[in-house]
């Protein structure tokens, strides 16, 4: 198994942890199971973590480099992000797709988004790219599907994107530290590939934490 990511409390507000726990690390198998990485979440104390190795050892093979992370360090940012057009009710759906509400709302929006007014919304408010706790799913891959726990059927929380790109060219959801002007800086320092460019999401059951949590491809 490989480290893919770890998280404390401190740093990520948003990140909603067991009882007794204030560090997530997340683990997974470097082969196709069977379209993308099998995940392992543990949930710990860091008060508990006393053995840390400098360098994490790499496994003795992979199914592709893509799957093995490149070590980088986790610089988490707020940002507010909408649900996918998709997730809309119809009425909400008939607005943001009027581009006369859109003027009228003097957002500033660009006059090149008049013709499908709803691409504005999903590009650039809904959705957020890139690698991140919680939030929206970007969903293409598939369409909207309800998240059940696979155990007690309550509606799963997204937990983590392990997104292939960090931005998409939208330059409203790129990092703060990273200039504009170098549109190709900070699209995949971790050199993680899922599928063609896709993103992979775990879910976990807010109720009790220790049923299995899901995975989804978008």
């Amino acid at each position: 198994m490989l480290p893919v990511a770890q998280l404390y409390a401190r740093d990520v507000p948003d990140l909603r942890t067991p009882e007794g726990a204030d560090l997530l690390q997340v683990l997974w198998c470097p082969f196709d199971h069977p379209i993308m990485p099998k995940t392992v979440l543990f949930w710990r104390s860091a008060a508990t973590v006393t053995d840390i190795l400098a360098t994490p050892p790499e496994p003795p093979a992979t199914q592709f480099d893509n799957y093995l992370p490149e070590p980088c360090l986790l610089n988490p940012e707020q940002v507010t992000e909408y649900p996918d057009h998709m997730e809309l009710s119809k009425e909400l759906r008939d607005q943001i797709g009027n581009w006369r509400v859109w003027q009228a709302a003097d957002t500033g929006v660009d006059s090149a988004y008049a013709a499908c007014p709803q691409d504005f919304y999903d590009n650039e408010l809904a959705g957020a790219p890139g690698w991140k706790v919680g939030g929206w799913p970007r969903w293409g891959a598939t369409d909207p599907h309800p998240r059940l726990c696979p155990t007690c059927d309550s509606d799963m929380d997204a937990l983590l994107t392990i997104a292939t790109f960090e931005a998409s060219g939208n330059s409203s959801w790129f990092p703060r530290e990273e200039p504009v002007r170098e549109p190709l800086v900070g699209f995949n320092h971790t050199a993680v590939q899922i599928g063609s460019g896709y993103d992979q999401q775990l879910y976990v059951c807010p109720t009790a934490p220790e049923h299995a949590h899901t995975e989804l491809l978008h």
